[in-house]
């Protein structure tokens, strides 16, 4: 017997379902008011980029039974779509491919397909989109074991929302993991906003790492003087810790500062955050004073590192 609970989630999968399902015309008995049908669209595609596919292959691929997998591969050949060779290592199998035709036919298809995507996107605000995609990755990966987690990351200059994105992420994590209170908050504002007022394009630099579309982590190098740099607010969202990005985003810190001429960067933490201090020493930063302090509501072990470039 169904849980109340249980029935309501089958009711709101079902409901998805019928949404997406008109929203991407797959009611339709043809796709995009071509002669084919969504199977034999997903047949195409998948010839049309994966080479060497064998009919097995292809059945497996698309979840497709081997009986109705032969009868639209029979329909593709008597058109001309698609060729078969004798596979050199199994004279019982045969790799399938687009013929010219068959190619010159996907293609106008492929690219409907693209502008449709891309009118349904445009419809909505970058942040928006972002979520979206993020929320289909996170479908995919939660409903089909053979996808791997997505964990590549990249990184980019900050923009415009970045700089708010920052303050309050640092507001609510710290606050969170810590209970360090809104005074850390209010000192991050300061810090970003030194930044920005002050920004020194040679010398200075934000980093932002983003993973999927996402803000997962951040960083600054900031001017102290000619010859020293700061390294500031380093931040990795616990859904991408583990991934390499904190040390990526140090590393860059400190390739940056080597070419824009420095001879030290210094920064100043907590002993508390033993994650970002195992980074810093893996970095080559060496401890050179601490001291007890009592702030954002906590009492604290301050530290002070340096990293000499020079050498």
């Amino acid at each position: 017997m169904s849980t109340p609970l249980s029935v309501s989630r089958v009711a709101a999968v079902r409901r998805f379902n019928r949404f997406y399902t008109r929203q991407i015309g797959l009611l339709q008995e043809k796709l995009l008011h071509s002669a084919f049908s969504l199977t034999e669209m997903r047949v195409l595609y998948e010839l049309a980029h994966t080479p060497d596919l064998t009919a097995t292959d292809l059945s497996r691929a698309l979840g497709l039974d081997g009986g109705y997998t032969s009868r639209i591969l029979r329909k593709f050949e008597q058109r001309g779509l698609i060729r078969r060779t004798v596979s050199e290592q199994d004279a019982r199998s045969s790799h399938l491919e687009l013929t010219a035709k068959g190619r010159k036919t996907f293609e106008p298809l492929n690219s409907a397909s693209d502008d449709q995507v891309q009118t349904t996107l445009a419809a909505l605000a970058d942040a928006d989109q972002n979520k979206l995609v993020g929320a289909m990755s996170t479908i995919e990966q939660m409903l089909d074991a053979r996808v791997p987690p997505k964990v590549p990351f990249i990184l980019r200059p900050h923009q415009p929302g970045d700089m708010g994105w920052i303050v309050h992420r640092h507001g609510a994590l710290y606050a969170r993991e810590y209970g360090w209170t809104d005074e850390f908050e209010a000192l991050v504002a300061e810090i970003v906003a030194k930044f920005i007022r002050n920004f020194d394009t040679r010398r200075e630099r934000c980093w932002i790492a983003e993973r999927e579309g996402e803000i997962v982590g951040s960083v600054f190098l900031m001017k102290d003087s000619e010859e020293v740099a700061r390294l500031r607010l380093l931040l990795v969202e616990p859904s991408a810790r583990g991934l390499g990005i904190g040390a990526r985003l140090v590393q860059d810190c400190v390739a940056f500062a080597k070419r824009s001429g420095y001879r030290k960067i210094v920064l100043w933490t907590n002993a508390i955050l033993g994650s970002a201090r195992k980074i810093y020493e893996a970095q080559g930063f060496q401890l050179v004073k601490q001291a007890p302090h009592h702030s954002f509501g906590a009492d604290l072990l301050g530290q002070d590192w340096e990293l000499d470039l020079s050498k």
